[in-house]
């Protein structure tokens, strides 16, 4: 940014009287990170950056190369809505730069931002918008839903109608679209769908939105969970992820000869991305708790396939709506909304444009309840599976190297090591499945 740009930040917070500014990065995790900078003190800070000890988040540096610089990307400031109006806090996100000034390879933001000038340079923009479902809870100790709605309901069953509002206000403060909301189909379950943006942007967004929804739900005494499968027999929480390229302010995916009104480019682009699902799935769905999500019967899909109608599919095209040729799109419907997003979203760009390439073919559409059909015919229709918890996830991302290609060997590396303590972790408990399965007869 130039001094010009800086000057001007400087002036809005001198109008609007901030008091602080909040520095945010993600490790690699996808957690968020904030450094606080005293207002009086940012005007060094926004040319110099925020020094702070790597060694101390998870997945950066090791002891003996532990300073990293935070710089904030200017064009992301904005107030928080949930600080008290009479001394404004701001926010701005950072990238991480290593003390000598060379991007840090730990830093997922500057790995998505470096795979978009890789991959798309200025010929395309990837234009992404995720779905976030997500649950209210009484509280953070047990996970109880705050009413018993279901799917579009209204009141008197749906008591989260405010919750949303108040949550859509507070986006909206901060410059992030929304193109609707509504109750989700479980108890407390709920969904705010972002109106599509460039992927970058997009990313900040969804870091945004997850903390947004967090502080209004606690100043309302609720506790909002993004844990894709909170409770055993309710549905599970997804993020699914409308994609599309632009050209020259063109959809290029929208094709008008084709029957399904896809060019050849969304078909290549879609078929590396089924092509590579199961190598991508441990960074789309992160979690131990991710894969109790991906079974059949609650919604999530557990098949590699696509289709127009069926939900049951990896991978749904929205029907063709005459005169919207710029909402051509398919929707990727793995990731949930626990992910690291700027992984997530860089891991799905890589393996689309991968299928872009090499020109990766997409087979048939499955307009079956594809959970009906037999093994066999599953088999003969090309219709694989993701896979069925962490493990198997990990070892997937291992075999390729898309991945390691996408987020680099740093992050990769890092990623796999801190997801393999977790499994070991989870390998080792007795849950209480086991006790009542086997203590009563063993």
């Amino acid at each position: 940014m130039n001094s010009l740009a800086e000057e001007d930040i400087l002036k809005k917070i001198s109008d609007l009287e901030v008091s602080f500014v909040q520095f945010w990065f993600t490790d690699v995790q996808g957690r968020l990170k904030s450094l606080a900078v005293d207002a009086t003190d940012l005007d060094e800070a926004l040319k110099d950056g925020i020094g702070f000890d790597g060694s101390s988040i998870e997945g950066f540096a090791r002891i003996e190369e532990s300073d990293m610089i935070a710089k904030p990307d200017l064009s992301t400031f904005q107030i928080l809505p949930w600080r008290p109006a009479d001394r404004p806090v701001a926010r701005m996100f950072c990238d991480i730069y290593e003390p000598e000034g060379t991007p840090y390879p730990g830093d997922p933001r500057h790995t998505l931002k470096d795979l978009i000038d890789r991959l798309l340079g200025d010929t395309y923009k990837y234009m992404v918008g995720p779905e976030l479902e997500y649950y209210y809870f009484k509280d953070n100790r047990t996970p109880e839903p705050v009413d018993q709605g279901g799917f579009f309901d209204t009141r008197p069953l749906d008591l989260c109608t405010d919750l949303r509002r108040a949550s859509i206000f507070a986006l909206q403060s901060m410059g992030i679209k929304v193109n609707y909301s509504h109750h989700e189909v479980s108890p407390g379950q709920n969904e705010i769908h972002l109106r599509y943006d460039e992927v970058l942007r997009m990313a900040d967004n969804t870091m945004t939105y997850r903390i947004v929804l967090k502080e209004v739900a606690h100043q309302n005494g609720v506790y909002a969970s993004f844990m894709p499968k909170p409770v055993q027999d309710l549905n599970g929480s997804g993020m699914h992820v409308h994609q599309s390229l632009f050209k020259d302010g063109r959809n290029a995916f929208y094709d008008p000869d084709d029957p399904n009104r896809l060019s050849k480019l969304a078909k290549h682009f879609m078929g590396g991305l089924l092509y590579h699902a199961r190598e991508i799935t441990a960074i789309t769905n992160q979690w131990i708790n991710s894969y109790k999500r991906l079974v059949p019967g609650y919604g999530a899909p557990s098949y590699i396939a696509w289709a127009k109608r069926s939900r049951s599919a990896l991978m749904r095209v929205p029907v063709y709506k005459p005169g919207k040729e710029n909402s051509t799109r398919f929707e990727y419907r793995a990731p949930d909304p626990a992910c690291n997003p700027y992984l997530a979203f860089a891991v799905m760009l890589a393996a689309g444009m991968e299928g872009v390439k090499y020109e990766y073919p997409l087979l048939d559409p499955v307009d079956v309840d594809i959970s009906s059909l037999s093994r066999q015919d599953q088999e003969k229709m090309g219709i694989s599976f993701l896979p069925g918890n962490l493990y198997e996830a990990l070892q997937e991302l291992e075999k390729g190297e898309l991945v390691k290609s996408a987020i680099g060997e740093h992050i990769f590396n890092k990623f796999i090591e801190n997801k393999k303590i977790e499994w070991e972790r989870y390998r080792s408990q007795v849950t209480q499945f086991e006790i009542a399965q086997y203590f009563p007869t063993l």
